[in-house]
């Protein structure tokens, strides 16, 4: 099916936490990359955050220090935790797995319908 199911989101005052799922088939969760990508009205889709098999991970400079990403292979779930969340933080965030690890959307093939996450001040 390739379907990504993302839940979690919701708003938050800033400085709060959320943490966003990401359930998909064991088909898809064999993937070599896994990443969560957010955009927000106005600005072009960017890379937030990427795991590979072996657990590598890569982040997007702005929320370096703050969100960590993370997999659970026998629920072949991805996470996002985003700690002290901040208004420009405010997107739809998606997930992804693809042929490769990337803050890149090139290399992802498969992509869930989003979650909206607010921060207000």
């Amino acid at each position: 099916q390739g379907q990504l199911v993302e839940s979690g989101g919701g708003s938050v005052q800033a400085g709060g936490s959320l943490r966003l799922s990401c359930k998909m088939s064991k088909y898809t969760y064999s993937s070599l990359g896994m990443g969560w990508f957010r955009q927000a009205p106005g600005k072009e889709r960017e890379g937030v955050a990427s795991i590979a098999r072996d657990g590598s991970t890569m982040y997007g400079d702005s929320v370096k220090g703050r969100f960590t990403v993370s997999r659970d292979n026998a629920k072949s779930t991805l996470y996002l935790q985003m700690n002290n969340l901040q208004p420009e933080d405010t997107a739809m965030y998606y997930c992804a797995a693809g042929d490769k690890a990337s803050l890149q959307m090139f290399w992802y093939n498969y992509w869930g319908q989003g979650t909206q996450v607010t921060v207000s001040s």
